[in-house]
C-alpha cells in the first residue's frame, strides 16, 4: 500500500501538510468537508499544491516532519520544483559557523572573547578537560 505526503494550499494562503495511507482525493474531500476539524477545517476550501508517493510509511513520515519545519519560502520552492532554491534557502539557514571557529572579538567592544565557548559549541576532535 502506498502512502501519500501532500501540501494544501488553504483559503487564507497559508499550507497544511499532511499524509494519508489511502487515497489521496479522498483525504482532499474530507479535508474540504471539515471531517476532521483542526486547521484546515477553518481554511476551506483547500486545493492539493504538491503531493509525493513513498511504499513505506517510515519514508513519508520522516518527509512529511521535515517540510513541516521549512520556511514558506521552501514550501513554495517544493511547490514550483525549483530545488536549486530549495538548497540556496537550506544553505541560508543552516550555515554552520560555530561561535568558536569565530575569531576572537576585541573585549574592548564590551564582547565576551575572553569566556570559553561552551562545549557544544567547540569544533569536531577530542574532548577536552574541563577541568572538573
Amino acid at each position: 500500500m502506498s502512502v501519500h505526503v501532500y501540501m494544501l494550499r488553504c483559503a487564507d494562503g497559508s499550507y497544511y501538510v499532511g499524509s494519508t495511507r489511502g487515497s489521496l482525493e479522498l483525504r482532499i474531500a474530507h479535508h474540504n468537508a471539515g471531517t476532521f476539524g483542526g486547521y484546515t477545517s477553518k481554511r476551506r476550501p483547500v486545493a492539493l499544491a504538491w503531493h509525493q508517493e513513498f511504499e513505506r510509511i517510515m519514508d513519508a513520515i520522516a518527509v512529511e516532519r521535515r517540510i513541516k519545519g521549512w520556511s514558506r519560502a521552501k514550501k513554495e520552492a517544493l511547490i514550483d520544483g525549483d530545488f536549486r532554491e530549495i538548497e540556496r534557502l537550506a544553505k541560508r539557514r543552516g550555515s554552520f559557523e560555530t561561535a568558536a571557529a569565530r575569531p576572537p572579538q576585541d573585549e574592548e567592544k564590551g564582547t565576551a572573547a575572553a569566556r570559553p565557548a561552551h562545549p557544544s559549541r567547540r569544533p569536531y576532535g577530542p574532548p577536552q578537560d574541563e577541568g572538573c
